[in-house]
């Protein structure tokens, strides 16, 4: 039988073309206490529909590791920091985690809660 967890784990995940705005942002949300942990992926090869073009370019992925009941907060931060028009915002939560890690997400995001 799985153990109940008492917080909800949420990944999101943003992308970036420039390593520098992903790491500043990165930065950002660990220091601001919206992510308790995020990871950056290089090496990303993206190809999407912009403006009526087709697009193809080298991007950098950001994952972020949060507590759920910030998804409206740390959404929000990140479309007002990113440098993109429509930043891809996506957040995912996780069926299973282990229980002392989503602890110690939602104690990194609720410091001073």
């Amino acid at each position: 039988m799985a153990e109940i967890k008492s917080t909800q784990l949420l990944i999101v995940i943003t992308s970036f073309t420039k390593l520098e705005d992903a790491q500043v942002m990165a930065r950002k949300l660990v220091e601001q206490q919206l992510a308790a942990c995020v990871q950056i992926n290089e090496g990303v090869h993206s190809l999407y529909r912009w403006d009526g073009k087709i697009c193809e370019v080298h991007e950098v992925t950001l994952s972020a590791k949060t507590d759920a009941r910030k998804w409206d907060e740390i959404s929000a931060f990140i479309k007002k920091n990113h440098p993109y028009d429509l930043p891809e915002l996506i957040g995912m939560t996780p069926k299973e985690y282990d229980q002392a890690y989503g602890q110690w997400v939602q104690a990194e995001v609720n410091l001073g809660s």
